[in-house]
């Protein structure tokens, strides 16, 4: 079976690497893949693959039924949005979409799915059970595709036992994978302040409330939240990337605007913070006569890869790639949204290598150059299909 697969990732290369071109070429925003999703869609139909559009807007879920398709289910996951990003590359499947980019390679997530949905319609006869592919919009932006879809019920009818996600690495050499088991990937919620005062000339502070001497002490106030408040244990980040107020040298303003995001690995203290972050904002901004106002939506949960699922799909990749291939990855204080799927139920989200021979194809995602050697998709087609079978004949 493990040649079989091999034989046909690498005979549907390059119609999975003309796919990604279009992809890449055409990318689109956060929930606005509709073009994407008509091209998904497509494939699918032209594959004879049964799917449904439209679910949380622009997502898929497609079905394929092996042998007793009701015995049980396990489903693969990609997301299709685009970054506002204008790309730097000079290729002839660069964006065509000025402004709009696949840098983190949501093209090649969904290339990766729709090859190995081609190969597993071919071999449904070798498993018992359903293989649901879900094609994901909004990955890159609040509140997250995943917890959408899930609400319009991606994930029942039926309901996944398990779930796989695979994601594009540049930090690896394409032919290899990377797996962490347990914590993987911080949370991430974002933070909103806005400090009120009482503007007025500069040369006459006392009879002002002066919302930008608030505001710095704010910002060093709240590092005390991880300093002092939180376990040394628990890997947490509190950063601000946008600070705003003022509009000449001899004015106090009235207001200022504070921008940020807290990250972390424990989803108590998690809540606990944000209670803390308040608090400090608030008493701080009374004491110098300000108001605040503090909006902390709830972002993505840290994601957990299930220690059990991740140990057979480590094994199962050892045996695809070879054992010298296969990666433990570090913590990242980066966040996913397939977390959101992991609270449901066990989830597996794992590397492919990216860059060739540790030398091209270097540059980090989330970046205007940022493009892969496309030979990773072979290995990302063969695994997304043979840790799929595996599951299924696994149960």
């Amino acid at each position: 079976m493990i040649n079989r697969i091999r034989e046909k990732a690498e005979q549907y290369y390059p119609e999975v690497q003309a796919i990604r071109h279009h992809i890449h070429s055409h990318p689109e925003l956060s929930f606005e893949e509709y073009k994407t999703a008509e091209f998904i869609s497509g494939k699918l139909t032209a594959w004879g693959i049964k799917h449904q559009t439209g679910v949380a807007g622009t997502g898929i879920v497609a079905l394929i039924e092996g042998r007793n398709p009701e015995k049980h289910c396990i489903a693969l996951r990609a997301d299709m949005d685009a970054l506002p990003i204008h790309e730097a590359n000079d290729t002839p499947y660069r964006s065509k979409n000025d402004g709009v980019m696949h840098a983190c390679g949501h093209d090649v997530h969904s290339s990766c799915l729709l090859g190995a949905a081609k190969i597993l319609h071919e071999l449904k006869d070798e498993f018992e059970g359903t293989i649901k592919l879900i094609f994901q919009p909004g990955e890159e932006k609040h509140p997250g595709g995943a917890s959408l879809m899930i609400a319009a019920g991606a994930l029942e009818n039926p309901k996944p036992e398990a779930i796989f996600a695979l994601h594009v690495y540049p930090h690896l050499p394409s032919g290899t994978a990377g797996f962490r088991a347990g914590q993987y990937m911080a949370s991430a919620d974002e933070i909103y302040i806005t400090i009120e005062g009482k503007g007025g000339h500069a040369a006459l502070p006392h009879q002002t409330v002066d919302p930008i001497a608030a505001a710095a002490q704010v910002i060093t106030g709240l590092q005390q939240v991880i300093a002092r408040k939180g376990n040394p244990l628990i890997p947490s980040v509190l950063t601000f990337g946008k600070i705003a107020g003022g509009f000449a040298t001899n004015v106090i303003p009235d207001k200022v605007e504070i921008l940020g995001t807290f990250r972390t690995m424990d989803e108590k203290w998690r809540y606990e913070a944000h209670k803390w972050i308040k608090d400090i904002i608030e008493e701080t901004c009374h004491a110098y006569g300000a108001k605040a106002t503090v909006e902390i939506p709830a972002g993505y949960p840290s994601l957990y890869n299930d220690p059990a699922l991740t140990m057979h799909a480590e094994s199962w990749a050892r045996d695809y790639v070879g054992g010298e291939n296969v990666h433990t990855l570090d913590m990242r204080m980066a966040a996913e949204d397939f977390s959101f799927y992991t609270l449901d139920m066990p989830g597996c989200f794992f590397r492919i290598g990216t860059n060739k021979n540790n030398e091209q194809f270097t540059k980090p995602v989330h970046n205007a150059g940022f493009d892969i050697d496309e030979e990773a998709m072979k290995t990302g087609v063969g695994l997304f299909t043979w840790v799929a079978i595996n599951a299924m004949n696994k149960k």
